[in-house]
């Protein structure tokens, strides 16, 4: 076993007891629970510490830091939205018979959250595990419209023909869509395939989400109009619903 796995082995074991333990626990607890040297606790619990993955509360004894916070935090906020979102997601199936997403920003990208497939045989893709560049899809450009999520400098990766390839090129198509309500993607990722994106604002008016749907072009592209008014108008409902559920906690 190297030094660097038996560090981290240890970390591990001293981070499990403070965050399994039913109240805060104290360096001695510590060491005589591992039975580590003295040393050994004092370097590890300082390396945890500063990483907030434990933390002293007022007499000095440790918990389960800022970072677990955090997690939580983050993840109960996306499982509030997605809970929240479905009856918009469903009503969007319903109506286009497409599929339908729900995404949210990550550092620099964004994260699928929630689909309802497609009706259709041709068109039924699981796009929460397929990794798409934001530049060529319709939910990324509303992430990079809106500021959500930095936008890229330099040449853009080029999917198909229809790709935007420059950062004036897509410049300008992040400001179409914000006059717009709404993104649109035509064969930008993939030859044949189109999507459509809208934003949904949380309470401080700041983009939290976004709601989207693709399809076949052969299906979709001659009813963007129609199909992104319906779109802004369904993540408008749902960003007015989560401003309310906020306002009423």
């Amino acid at each position: 076993m190297t030094n660097g796995t038996q560090s981290i082995d240890r970390a591990a074991e001293i981070l499990s007891l403070v965050v399994k333990s039913d109240s805060p626990i104290s360096y001695t607890e510590v060491v005589e629970s591992t039975e580590l040297a003295r040393s050994t606790v004092s370097r590890l619990l300082s390396a945890l510490e500063r990483n907030g993955l434990v933390e002293r509360d007022g007499d000095g004894l440790y918990r389960g830091g800022s970072l677990f916070a955090t997690y939580a935090s983050r993840f109960d906020r996306v499982e509030t939205l997605v809970a929240a979102a479905d009856p918009t997601l469903q009503r969007l199936s319903e109506e286009t018979g497409e599929t339908v997403n729900l995404a949210v920003p990550s550092s620099t990208g964004v994260v699928q959250v929630a689909q309802v497939d497609s009706t259709f045989v041709l068109g039924a893709t699981n796009w929460v595990d397929v990794e798409v560049p934001p530049h060529c899809s319709a939910l990324g450009k509303i992430m990079y419209a809106f500021e959500i999520i930095p936008i890229p400098s330099g040449r853009l990766e080029r999917r198909t023909p229809h790709t935007l390839g420059s950062r004036k090129e897509l410049m300008d198509n992040l400001a179409e869509v914000r006059d717009r309500g709404y993104a649109i993607v035509h064969e930008e990722f993939e030859e044949g395939l189109d999507a459509l994106a809208a934003p949904v604002f949380g309470l401080d008016d700041r983009v939290v989400a976004a709601v989207g749907i693709s399809g076949p072009t052969m299906r979709i592209a001659a009813h963007h109009e129609d199909v992104g008014r319906l779109l802004a108008e369904e993540a408008g409902l749902l960003s007015r619903s989560l401003k309310r559920k906020v306002a009423h906690r």
